[in-house]
């Protein structure tokens, strides 16, 4: 899971709880590195295939932010170019292990990188697909901005997220155990009205919001980026 430099406000004024210290995850992110599979892989894998399937319906040159170990990889077709960034080295390193074992020929790059601020020109992916990343970076409208700049116009970004509670039982407990989750590296109170609020100013549209199983705290969004 990738994620961007320390902040405490974002480009659109947003408020965002806790704040995440990109060092503070990283290290936490490269504890997780070697149980990451175990231990997440199962509770994603819905999700991360459905990524997978949304992306696949462009096509093009991929972008996946926060590739982390790599667990998404063998899911896209192999005619596909796939670049994988992550703020984690040992979970990039765990990704090029799978990439050497499984052959995956059409992953062109794996590098450490900053979401809030990618190393790649304008326009210069087709779909960009970020999975349970934008609740674990410090300024996520920023990253949103950069997702949005890389990405071609008519092109899509794919997020696979949790969504906090708006409110009630659920949304309290979310609130309570923030300072915990924090220094796990995610939030646990990203509620929807934020990327709703930074798309009504972004030049994307949404064009799909789907609730995951099996209770619904996560869903699939896709964006798409309006023509020029």
């Amino acid at each position: 899971m990738a994620l961007g430099t320390h902040g405490t406000g974002s480009p659109r004024g947003a408020t965002l709880g806790p704040d995440l210290d990109r060092d503070g995850v990283a290290k936490a992110y490269g504890r997780w590195a070697p149980v990451y599979d175990l231990v997440f892989g199962p509770v994603f894998a819905q999700g991360r295939t459905l990524a997978a399937a949304a992306a696949e319906r462009i096509g093009g040159r991929i972008l996946e932010v926060g590739v982390g170990t790599g667990l998404s990889l063998p899911a896209y077709r192999r005619a596909r170019s796939i670049v994988g960034i992550d703020i984690s080295a040992p979970m990039l390193e765990k990704a090029r292990q799978r990439v050497t074992r499984l052959a995956l020929r059409n992953v062109e790059r794996l590098a450490v990188m900053d979401a809030e601020h990618l190393d790649f020109a304008d326009a210069s992916f087709d779909v960009v697909v970020a999975q349970y990343v934008v609740t674990a970076v410090p300024n996520p409208e920023a990253a949103l901005d950069e997702f949005t700049r890389v990405l071609r116009p008519g092109g899509e970004i794919v997020i696979t997220t949790r969504i906090g509670a708006e409110g009630g039982l659920r949304r309290f407990v979310e609130h309570t155990l923030a300072p915990v989750t924090s220094r796990l590296g995610w939030r646990t109170e990203f509620a929807w009205k934020r990327y709703a609020a930074w798309a009504a100013t972004a030049p994307v549209e949404i064009v799909e919001r789907r609730a995951l199983p099996p209770l619904g705290h996560f869903s699939l969004i896709r964006l798409r980026k309006r023509d020029a």
